[in-house]
C-alpha cells in the first residue's frame, strides 16, 4: 500500500483522479482502497462512478466543469464496515440534565480497479 497522497504507477504512468461520492471528494489511484458513504452493493460486485472532477498524471491533466464527460472510475465492493464511534454528550448546568448517545456510521469499502479517461 502506498503512503498517503502517493500515486501508484499504472502502465508506466502515474495517474490519479479526484471523484465525488456521497457529497465528499476523494483522491484515488488504481489499487487503492477507500471508504465511502454506504452503497447498496454486496461484496464482490463491480461499481462504476461517473462523478470524476479531475484526472492528473505525468504532464497529462483533465479538468471537469464540474465533471469530465465520459470519464469514470471502476471499483470492486469489499463489503460494508462500521466507522469510528462518535459520542454525543448533551449537558445543561444547574438543571440536572445530561444525555449521552453514541453512533457508528456504516461505510462501503471500495478497491479502485482503474481510471478510464474519455475516449479510452
Amino acid at each position: 500500500m502506498p503512503a498517503k497522497g502517493e500515486a501508484i504507477r499504472s502502465g508506466g504512468v502515474k495517474i490519479y483522479a479526484i471523484i465525488e461520492q456521497g457529497g465528499k471528494q476523494y483522491k484515488v489511484t488504481p489499487k487503492q482502497t477507500i471508504e465511502v458513504e454506504r452503497l447498496d452493493k454486496p461484496e464482490g460486485e463491480s461499481v462504476e462512478m461517473g462523478n470524476v472532477l479531475f484526472i492528473g498524471g505525468e504532464g497529462d491533466i483533465l479538468v471537469g466543469n464540474p465533471n469530465i464527460k465520459g470519464a469514470k472510475i471502476t471499483a470492486t465492493s469489499l463489503g460494508e464496515v462500521k466507522g469510528d464511534k462518535v459520542t454525543v454528550f448533551k449537558y445543561k448546568s444547574k438543571i440536572r440534565y445530561h444525555k449521552k448517545q453514541g453512533h457508528r456510521q456504516i461505510h462501503t469499502r471500495l478497491l479502485i480497479n482503474g481510471i478510464i479517461k474519455p475516449g479510452d
